[in-house]
């Protein structure tokens, strides 16, 4: 895996440094804008967790086929299958062995992937998609070693750690080529450039027309309409919401179980409707704005509501 991603960032947080290094005479970094301070040692080692193709930045640790089986059942079947095939439009992990030259390939880990590195560094970095960089390293190590044994990459006796991680060799590595392009550095014009004191900046996108706003205002619906209404919120619901509410996760409210609703519920549907849109905050958990799914419309969210609703009374 590149080092690009750190690289920029250490290049950012570099790049802002500012008046107090200034004021205090300090030596300037390259590419300094005149803005906050040099990030120390540390902060840039909280950062820096990529692994490379040649197992430089693996921390110490260890975790077998068998143990990465239960937490991956436990943490990761939800969206990516129960063998890898995966749920609705999450990434499938496993098959898809020689797609790569049909209409429509099948990129998983087995098939397209080319390093086990980009497997252990993107579940420690991203996963699970609700707690991400939530599992200790031996729990990465053993789940590593599971979605490969759903390729069939090694046996479930398998143990893998530290040491042995850049052995294990995905098939479709050597098909990989270097960018033949070359480099191409242009030049600044600097012309007709747009008026600084013109420009604003905006903490989140506007909607797209006035039905779109934040606003929990119910619209009518034609009774006709409703049972398509309820269709619709289901597959929306399936795809967005199940993660969390099917199973209660983070203190999530189980879909189908009244009593856990019911006082929600019992707070009105622009209530229930406003939280899921914008987000809330309670005792038992937190509810993200649009359940971390920002491309989801405010008409779609009321439709995963809707039909939440319409099952949990």
């Amino acid at each position: 895996m590149s080092r690009f991603p750190d690289a920029v960032l250490l290049a950012c947080l570099l790049g802002l440094a500012g008046f107090s290094a200034a004021q205090a005479g300090e030596k300037r970094p390259p590419g300094y804008y005149g803005h906050g301070s040099i990030a120390t040692p540390e902060q840039i080692a909280g950062w820096d967790i990529d692994v490379r193709p040649d197992g430089k930045g693996l921390p110490p640790g260890s975790g077998s086929v068998e143990d990465g089986e239960n937490l991956y059942d436990d943490k990761c079947a939800q969206c990516h299958g129960t063998f890898g095939e995966s749920v609705g439009r999450y990434p499938a992990l496993s098959g898809g062995e020689g797609s790569l030259r049909e209409m429509r390939p099948h990129k998983t880990v087995g098939s397209y992937w080319r390093y086990t590195s980009t497997l252990w560094d993107y579940i420690h970095r991203s996963m699970p998609f609700t707690q991400p960089q939530s599992l200790t390293d031996n729990e990465v190590y053993a789940i590593t070693a599971y979605v490969l044994h759903l390729n069939d990459l090694v046996d479930y006796d398998f143990v893998l750690d530290q040491d042995n991680l850049t052995e294990v060799r995905l098939p479709n590595e050597n098909n990989f080529i270097a960018e033949q392009r070359p480099d191409v550095h242009n030049t600044r014009c600097m012309q007709s450039c747009k008026n600084p004191e013109q420009i604003t900046i905006l903490s989140q996108a506007p909607p797209i027309n006035a039905e779109d706003s934040v606003s929990p205002v119910v619209a009518e619906i034609p009774e006709a309409d409703v049972v398509e209404q309820l269709t619709a919120g289901s597959e929306l619901y399936r795809r967005h919401c199940a993660l969390c509410h099917d199973g209660g996760l983070g203190g999530s409210p189980i879909l189908g179980v009244a009593e856990a609703w019911s006082a929600r519920i019992s707070r009105g549907i622009d209530s229930l409707y406003k939280h899921a849109v914008e987000g809330f905050e309670g005792s038992d958990g937190i509810m993200p704005p649009k359940g971390g799914f920002a491309q989801l419309s405010v008409e779609e969210v009321r439709r995963a509501v809707d039909y939440i609703v319409e099952k949990s009374q």
